[in-house]
């Protein structure tokens, strides 16, 4: 490294919202509303507020599984947020999370409507909610918590880290490329040992640990995330692509991550849903 270009952190940090890469317009440190914006509400008690980014897709995967098994009080509005436009900064959505980020979901079935944030609290809750995809034993259902609060704990190196510097950031840097390559393959090295062992993450049964590290590291080995595959070398993980692989399979998978969606091929965008007609449609116009 050339010292003479050696960056020395200043004595107290501020923003410099010209040097963020793709996402400084909306990256900011502090929180709050920047705008007035009513949300809008459907016909449905459930409303979801998001995008189709893996924490998205964790939480309209779940809504969908639930609707293929028959439980019809799980349909659901899903209504687009713009992260790219800051829509996460209006007044609405702040109020039903404060943390300005989707998804975000509003349960209108209680006599005082639910707010609920955080993608793996929204998994909780509706899994509990309608008694499915959470065992009841207390040894399978830890196993499910183990997998999903290492999820919460894991995917963060694995977006705002490999992501972000192998696929966003403004310039390539070697050191945390590095780093965190070394990390995201240790995740899926994680994942490989216990899946050789295991059908699906927490044991034998589907759950919303599949759930909800299908969309980070299924969508990782199935090429879809960073155009990272080969630079991973994610052959080398055969039993993380088996599973991957089998969960893509699923119908309800197929639908819950295109919801919220409005970019890539015409039959993977559903940028709202209101009803099941909504994803039917688009998924018709598949070659």
């Amino acid at each position: 490294m050339d010292m003479d270009n050696r960056y020395v952190p200043p004595k107290v940090w501020t923003h410099d919202a010209e040097n963020g890469g793709e996402w400084a317009k909306i990256n900011r440190p502090i929180s709050g509303a920047t705008h007035a914006r009513k949300l809008p509400i459907g016909p449905h008690p459930l409303q979801l507020y998001s995008l189709a980014t893996p924490n998205g897709q964790k939480v309209t995967i779940l809504l969908e599984e639930l609707l293929a098994i028959g439980v019809k009080e799980a349909q659901y509005d899903a209504h687009l947020i713009r992260i790219a436009e800051g829509d996460q900064f209006g007044s609405g959505f702040v109020a039903i999370n404060p943390n300005s980020k989707i998804p975000a979901l509003v349960d209108h079935s209680v006599h005082h409507p639910v707010s609920v944030f955080e993608s793996g609290s929204i998994l909780i809750y509706l899994a509990e909610k309608f008694d499915h995809f959470l065992p009841k034993s207390i040894a399978e259902r830890t196993s499910v918590m183990n997998w999903l609060f290492w999820l919460h704990g894991s995917a963060p190196y694995l977006g705002g880290g490999f992501g972000h510097f192998y696929a966003y950031a403004p310039e390539k840097f070697e050191y945390p490329i590095n780093r965190f390559t070394m990390e995201a393959k240790r995740q899926l090295d994680v994942l490989d040992k216990q899946l050789a062992n295991n059908e699906f993450i927490a044991g034998a049964q589907y759950s919303i640990a599949d759930m909800a590290i299908w969309p980070w590291y299924g969508n990782l080995v199935l090429g879809r995330s960073y155009d990272a595959a080969e630079f991973l070398d994610v052959e080398r993980y055969a039993q993380v692509l088996r599973w991957a692989k089998a969960i893509d399979a699923r119908p309800a998978v197929q639908r819950g991550r295109i919801v919220n969606r409005s970019w890539g091929e015409p039959w993977e965008q559903v940028p709202e849903r209101h009803s099941a007609a909504d994803i039917d449609a688009v998924l018709a116009l598949k070659p």
